[in-house]
């Protein structure tokens, strides 16, 4: 009687904690089923792609960072240099192994950590989810969220006094400001390399400014910056 009592409130203890701790478990479980490969780090191309095991190129899943010339991309390179150059990492795929570019898409480890995930806390990279969605997505997106709260590098915040009354959607923005705007070289961006650069111009009280941008490869988020580069707003 007490055996089977104990083998019932050990069920329900399990039951409970299951329930508690779903995501947890989901991914612990997955975590465990899922085989890392290990490779060798021989070359950091920029902040989202390396070369591994000497000649194959990885582009990190999830993830993209700054072009050549635009603000922290030699951060965004630096960051992995100094985290996994010359260093055995272990490979995680996605859905998808390889990019229309041919190179393979993972992401990497390092001493159980993820990597992509630190480069955009970091403030280093924006999500990105070229291939959709997969068991990573949301934690990359509460590294986004973390990243905005310490308002470092590619998520510090604009000073422009704007900043606070531009409205943006899909294909615009709107100055709800009582005073005029010079949006001159602001850029909005995908979550993708696709941007748009606002000509010279004063956007006047109520006016708006429409842009063009491809976002069929580019994830459903904008993200709207000064001419300095600093985040004035981003919408997912």
């Amino acid at each position: 009687m007490k055996k089977t009592l104990g083998v019932i409130l050990l069920t329900l203890m399990v039951i409970l904690l299951f329930l508690i701790n779903y995501s947890f478990l989901d991914k612990a479980i997955q975590g465990f089923l899922i085989q890392r490969e290990p490779v060798l780090v021989n070359r950091v191309i920029d902040g989202d792609t390396v070369e591994i095991n000497n000649k194959t190129s990885l582009r990190l899943l999830g993830i993209n960072s700054p072009e050549r010339n635009e603000p922290y991309y030699n951060e965004a390179k630096s960051f992995l240099e100094d985290s996994i150059l010359n260093k055995t990492v272990y490979l995680e795929f996605g859905k998808e192994r390889y990019d229309k570019y041919g190179r393979i898409l993972g992401y990497i480890f390092l001493d159980n950590k993820n990597i992509n995930l630190r480069i955009v806390e970091e403030g280093f990279a924006n999500y990105y989810f070229y291939s959709g969605r997969d068991m990573y997505s949301g934690d990359l997106e509460d590294a986004w969220g973390e990243c905005i709260e310490n308002q470092i590098n590619l998520c510090e915040p604009s000073s422009d006094i704007c900043a606070s009354c531009i409205l943006l959607t899909q294909d615009s923005i709107t100055n709800s400001c009582s005073f005029s705007c010079d949006i001159s070289d602001w850029q909005i961006k995908g979550e993708g390399r696709e941007k748009f650069i606002f000509p010279e111009k004063m956007l006047r009280p109520e006016e708006k400014a429409y842009f063009e941008l491809d976002l069929t490869n580019s994830g459903g988020s904008l993200f709207l910056r000064d001419k300095e580069g600093k985040l004035m707003l981003w919408k997912s």
